[in-house]
């Protein structure tokens, strides 16, 4: 899965496996990074794997992320929900050097990046 956004000037995360045969990632968090109010970059979050540590349904892959067995979803005749989960993070400033949303209102931002991020999960979803 590669996250992009812009046109002019164009921020395209590195790849991040969501899922095979055997192993489905269902959670993850994007960081949408600012400087001086333009988007610079955007890249996944990667957690390291304390938090599947212990549990039966998880492996840790490569160290650095938690994955379920395919087998496991509901999708594939199991009883785990591997449903998209999709967090957001934003680091970074504005022109002013303080944060925000390219002027936009705060609930106008979550709007349409609620739409976007539906519409991408969704298609995602189908294509699985």
């Amino acid at each position: 899965m590669v996250a992009f956004a812009g046109r002019k000037y164009a921020a395209r995360s590195l790849p991040a496996f969501v899922a095979n045969s055997t192993y489905t990632r269902d959670r993850f968090t994007l960081v949408l990074e600012f400087k001086k109010g333009r988007l610079e970059n955007l890249y996944w979050k990667r957690d390291g794997c304390a938090s599947c540590l212990g549990k039966s349904n998880f492996v840790c892959l490569n160290n650095q992320d938690c994955a379920l067995k395919t087998s496991n979803c509901k999708n594939h005749g199991g009883s785990v929900d591997c449903s998209l989960g999709i967090q957001l993070a934003f680091s970074g400033t504005d022109k002013q050097l303080q944060f925000s949303i390219h002027g936009m209102k705060w609930q106008t931002f979550v709007n349409t990046l609620s739409m976007a991020l539906f519409k991408f999960k969704d298609s995602l979803n189908q294509s699985i």
